[in-house]
């Protein structure tokens, strides 16, 4: 029930509804809320005067403009009536639920002691979808009251409430159990199997929740709707036409009285028929909801166990390649100091034995002077010569390489670790993936498989008992001539939409299933028509089902694409409306392209301000977008003022036509890919001759246009009587 409680929030105020009221596009206001944004307008912009004034403009203009949205510079934070053109501009603000609303133009006096009535020419802006409409004489009286909502309301209250207590408990009341609707009683359970058996006379009576009895006991009795319109009278009927109860009354002298009409138990059972099947399939989809929730939840709890345990064998797998790293540490620092103990030990070596020989030179070098300082020239020479070959004998023992190191001071050692680096920074995850065999062939699920315009969409999945991994389907189409297949999917989804298809064309579609092993192997193949019905047949061929799409399609349903489309563009209506924050012109494609049959639609003109140039055509996917359409070689177009209408392309202008356009106006264009033809029309009357002609290739309906206009996309209409009339003719 919690859930529920937006859906029973005022969009201004926040809160619960009070007194709710609804609005011709089916939302919901409170009745003070609504007094509070109205919007007063000009008298000479309303509808009374402008009947008075001969302005052709109907009623159900008036009646109806809720169905334009009329909101302006939608991102600007300002808003204002675009209906008329000296409405005042007022600051949007936003309720609680973030939805924006506009406030009144001049607050209610402070000392006012109940609510002011209406203006007299007033508008009212939805909160929620911006559409606006001009209230009546009768202002906000005009609008239903939803009962509906109330009691919804009242009982949602009710069940949050505190618990309700038995009424026969002598001390202490217990929680009540249930409610006696006959003898108005709450119990609780041993007081009603006590006072209340189930036998006798009381076995008849009706017991029923604690909640559920307080709201029957206040709303008793009934509370019966009212006619709007004719306020002492009762609804009675159903106005098939206008979808709301009506009175006799509005039968014999409203409204109603060329309208279709049904018995309003009748229509009452019908659409509560309807609403339960349609919940049946959301029922369906929030109870898939709930599981997919619940497979998420469970996923997170395996995400979270999977990572701890993945994250502690990465830590052990890199301890255990430092550990390999400190011992292979070791072992090179045990070759370095082996290298430094030889380095010493030949050194001190060296040392000692030049010490030796350092002093058996200087004791000789001393007792050779003391020989000379004699002076016994016998006694010196016979000595004599023995010293001198000492002398020279000892030198040439210094000049023999004894007085050069036997090892350098540097380590001849160098480490090579670019490899182990390398790998290092080469570290990184491979999935190790059990080898799987090639999975079965997908089974194509012809209930869900369908065509819209243009584009088809495929539903397949698995065999019910295979068990092989499938890690993504391939999805291929022909050219729709019987050529080639071609892939246009990819991915791991069993359902696929194939947009930009050709009209009254016969393409055949495939899919196949893979893994890392490979392709799923060859099946029978099913063939599927859907033009009258669904044909079946099977035959041998290549991957699951193949497919036969053919689709007659007689008319095309289509709005705008905002993905194409420029960035000044701004969508509303479910991308039916267009309008620009730009004053230079910006160009805006269909979502659907044309290469054959014969196709027709029609621009409504919501908004024509300040005599701009829209145009309007059809264009390549690659055309200008920041410039009107017409100027460059991709595009074929009409663009119109408000006395004349030129033909344009490639910046080339041709064939003036007298009769432009104003707000209201319909601009029609037809695109005859079989005469390869392009041909518009005003208010249905054809403006010149055929406009172009040898078209070829693809063409997307596009229109351009600037801040001044606002237009609406009307697809689907058959062709107009006057290209119908010709195309009859032999």
């Amino acid at each position: 029930m919690e859930e529920m409680e937006e859906e029973l929030k005022c969009p201004v105020c926040g809160s619960f509804y009070r007194e709710p009221i609804i609005l011709p596009c089916s939302h919901n206001l409170c009745q003070a809320c609504a007094r509070n944004i109205l919007v007063q307008t000009p008298d000479s912009e309303s509808p009374q005067s402008r009947r008075a004034s001969g302005s052709a403009v109907s009623d159900y203009d008036y009646l109806d403009l809720d169905k334009m949205s009329l909101y302006s510079e939608a991102d600007s934070g300002y808003g204002s009536y675009g209906g008329f053109a000296s409405a005042p501009t007022t600051p949007c603000q936003k309720s609680p639920n973030g939805v924006r609303v506009f406030p009144p133009t001049a607050p209610p006096p402070p000392a006012a002691l109940a609510p002011p009535p209406p203006p007299r020419n007033a508008c009212l802006t939805c909160p929620q979808c911006h559409r606006s409409l001009v209230l009546d004489e009768r202002g906000l009286r005009g609008f239903p009251r939803n009962r509906l909502l109330e009691g919804v309301i009242d009982r949602y209250q009710q069940g949050r409430a505190a618990a309700l207590r038995c009424q026969l408990c002598e001390k202490a009341p217990k929680e009540a159990a249930v409610m006696c609707e006959q003898c108005d009683v709450f119990y609780c359970d041993p007081c009603r199997l006590r006072c209340h058996p189930p036998r006798g006379p009381l076995a008849k009576h009706r017991l029923v929740p604690p909640a559920q009895g307080r709201v029957s006991r206040r709303l008793s009795p009934r509370k019966i709707s009212t006619c709007t319109d004719h306020e002492l009278e009762n609804h009675s009927m159903y106005c098939v036409q206008c979808k709301s109860p009506v009175c006799y009354q509005c039968l014999e002298e409203g409204k109603h009285s060329s309208h279709e009409v049904k018995a309003l138990g009748a229509m009452w059972k019908l659409h509560k028929s309807q609403l339960s099947q349609a919940l049946n399939g959301l029922s369906d989809r929030a109870k898939e909801a709930k599981e997919f929730l619940v497979q998420l939840r469970n996923m997170v709890q395996q995400i979270q166990e999977n990572s701890v345990e993945f994250e502690a064998c990465l830590v052990a797998q890199c301890d255990a390649l430092i550990d390999a790293l400190n011992r292979r540490k070791a072992q090179l620092l045990s070759r370095v100091n082996k290298e430094h103990e030889h380095k010493l030990k030949v050194v001190r070596d060296q040392i000692s034995h030049c010490t030796v020989k350092l002093r058996q030179t200087t004791g000789l070098m001393e007792y050779c002077l003391e020989v000379i300082k004699e002076n016994d020239p016998s006694g010196f020479l016979q000595i004599s010569d023995a010293l001198i070959r000492r002398v020279h004998l000892t030198e040439d023992q210094w000049g023999k390489g004894t007085l050069t190191p036997r090892m350098t001071t540097d380590f001849d050692l160098n480490l090579d670790n670019a490899p182990l680096l390398q790998s290092i920074h080469q570290l990184d995850f491979v999935q190790m993936k059990v080898s799987s065999p090639v999975p079965a062939p997908p089974i194509l699920q012809l209930e869900e498989c369908c065509t819209h315009n243009n584009s088809a969409t495929l539903s397949w999945k698995q065999p019910p008992l295979s068990t092989v991994q499938v890690e993504g389907y391939i999805l291929e189409l022909d050219d729709g001539n019987g050529g080639q297949f071609r892939e246009v999917y990819v991915g791991k989804e069993t359902m696929c939409t194939v947009d930009g298809l050709h009209f009254n064309s016969t393409y055949s579609a495939r899919v196949k299933a893979f893994n890392k092993t490979g392709v799923s192997p060859y099946s029978k193949t099913l063939v599927l028509q859907t033009s009258e019905g669904c044909n079946f047949d099977i035959q041998g061929t290549p991957y699951s089902q193949l497919v036969d799409i053919k689709k007659m399609v007689a008319v095309a349903w289509f709005s705008f694409d905002p993905a194409s489309a420029h960035a000044d563009i701004i969508f509303s209506n479910d991308n039916l409306t267009v309008t620009c924050n730009s004053y230079d012109d910006r160009v805006v494609l269909g979502k659907t392209g044309f290469s054959k049959g014969l196709h027709y639609w029609e621009l409504s003109i919501d908004r024509y301000d300040n005599h701009p140039d829209p145009a309007f055509g059809v264009a390549r996917i690659d055309v200008l977008k920041d410039a009107m359409l017409g100027k460059d070689d991709k595009a074929w177009a009409m663009y119109v003022d408000n006395n004349r209408s030129w033909f344009m392309h490639n910046n080339s202008h041709t064939n003036r036509t007298e009769g432009g356009i104003t707000k209201g106006a319909t601009v029609g264009v037809l695109l005859d890919l079989t005469r390869r033809t392009l041909t518009f029309s005003i208010n249905e009357d054809q403006q010149g001759p055929v406009a172009f002609e040898n078209l070829e290739g693809l063409f997307f309906p596009a229109v351009s246009l600037n801040r001044n206009v606002q237009v609406t996309l009307h697809t689907g209409l058959p062709v107009p009587e006057f290209y119908a009339s010709r195309s009859a003719m032999p």
